[in-house]
């Protein structure tokens, strides 16, 4: 795909910032334990998004889509699956002699035994050496689980044009959600004058986007083992010092999908009719890894309303106002309705899944109801915090027994079996089913 700097370079003849001179420094390590069993077994900028994609896929392309071609990617918790993905970076266009894109994972030295990342900042310290050793004069930090596009050629310039040591992307936010972020203050001409990490009373709406353009001089000059992260530890201690900090504001889409109610809503944003985040568009292209499958198949009895079905799927059933990824099979008589199916799970025939998210490789047992009951619901009892809202969550690779009755706000273990459930195959709203054995300790039990 042509980036957008070349094509504006090529057809419109407007020149083209210099992006050859930017790193792309993409923090991708990051637990997102707030969402549960789908987090469990992968990093948060691996868990599926919108169907086809992974949430690091909007990440990566806005880098290709803004002319940026050497991107380092620093991964720590369950890497595998966030590597598999990447891989060498082709469908992005990064698997580059010169630059592309690299993975970087936390690293024992000779007399350095702290190989984890202690925040933010750290992880571009430990690493500090790929970084100046690609030659930048911009490093642009990016965080690798947040849904948005963004041309990050605007930020670039503005950052340049400023002489700042370091320009923060900031957006207008709730006051709930700026207890959750990093606030700014900034005076008539953008100028950061203070800087609150997750503050319980907010000052201002005006929250961080996570996303900062440095100097590679600042990076040098205020990266410190004392100051293990960007939001709590630099920014501040770089306001204080009289570095020049910047705020550069952003008005489009950007969503923090950083919990199972915000995951869930973001997905089903999609199905609207004209949907704020436009999957659609031509000339800014999310790009994924995809595996060659057979188009989706809708059968004869099935009907399919208000939903995204991607590639490989076969529908029988009925299915209403979900996102379905690659190879799902709806069966005969099936329902699923305002929901998230992952990757090749399968729903049995006659089944009905209600206000539901999927994992990949679930496997729904024929005439089993999943989401069962008024919405919202009794609050999972383990985890009331993060189910409330009336939503099902089933775990990869778990299994629904047939006919089992599932109510609203349960949790079901990644790996779970038929051996978990109860006798009576049914669980009221609010329970969770535990997974006693893991995939790998069953297989070595034979």
């Amino acid at each position: 795909m042509e980036s957008t700097s070349a094509y504006r370079n090529t057809y419109l003849g407007v020149p083209a910032l210099r992006t050859d001179r930017t790193v792309a420094v993409i923090l991708a390590g990051g637990e997102g334990n707030r969402l549960g069993v789908l987090s469990g077994v992968r990093a948060k900028p691996a868990v599926p998004f919108g169907g086809k994609y992974r949430i690091i896929d909007f990440t990566l392309s806005n880098c290709v889509n803004s002319g940026l071609s050497d991107v380092l990617v620093l991964t720590q918790y369950n890497p595998r699956s966030l590597n598999d993905h990447i891989g060498r970076g082709r469908p992005w266009d990064l698997d580059r002699t010169i630059g592309g894109v690299r993975i970087l994972q936390p690293q024992v030295g000779r007399g350095n035994t702290a190989s984890w990342y202690s925040g933010t900042a750290d992880a571009v310290l430990q690493n500090l050496r790929e970084v100046v050793a690609s030659g930048a004069e911009t490093v642009l930090v990016l965080a690798g689980d947040h849904i948005y596009k963004m041309d990050y050629e605007r930020l670039i310039a503005a950052h340049r044009r400023s002489g700042a040591d370091v320009t923060v992307s900031v957006r207008e936010v709730s006051l709930e959600d700026a207890r959750r972020m990093g606030v700014v203050d900034v005076d008539g001409r953008n100028h950061v004058t203070g800087f609150q990490e997750k503050p319980k009373r907010p000052a201002s709406r005006l929250a961080s986007m996570g996303i900062y353009a440095f100097t590679a001089d600042a990076v040098a000059a205020w990266l410190d083992q004392a100051r293990p992260d960007f939001g709590a530890d630099v920014l501040p201690a770089m306001v204080a010092g009289g570095a020049k900090v910047m705020a550069h504001r952003f008005r489009g889409y950007w969503q923090d999908v950083g919990t199972l109610p915000a995951y869930f809503e973001a997905n089903m944003a999609l199905l609207t009719a004209r949907p704020e985040l436009d999957l659609y568009e031509r000339d800014w292209l999310i790009l994924t890894r995809s595996e060659e499958r057979a188009p989706a198949r809708i059968g004869a009895d099935a009907r399919v309303e208000q939903s995204m079905i991607s590639h490989g799927c076969v529908i029988e059933g009925i299915v209403e106002r979900s996102v379905l990824s690659p190879g799902v099979h709806v069966g005969p008589g099936a329902v699923v309705r305002d929901s998230i199916v992952m990757f090749d799970a399968v729903i049995g025939a006659g089944a009905i899944i209600d206000h539901a998210i999927i994992d990949k490789e679930v496997h729904v047992g024929s005439d089993a109801k999943v989401g069962v009951g008024e919405l919202p619901g009794s609050p999972n009892r383990a985890n009331p915090e993060m189910l409330a809202t009336g939503l099902v969550v089933i775990g990869k690779q778990a299994v629904v027994p047939d006919g089992a009755a599932v109510g609203r706000n349960v949790l079901v273990d990644a790996e779970a079996s038929l051996a978990d459930w109860p006798d009576a195959n049914s669980v009221k709203a609010g329970a969770t089913i535990k997974a006693a054995r893991t995939w790998n300790q069953r297989r070595t039990a034979r």
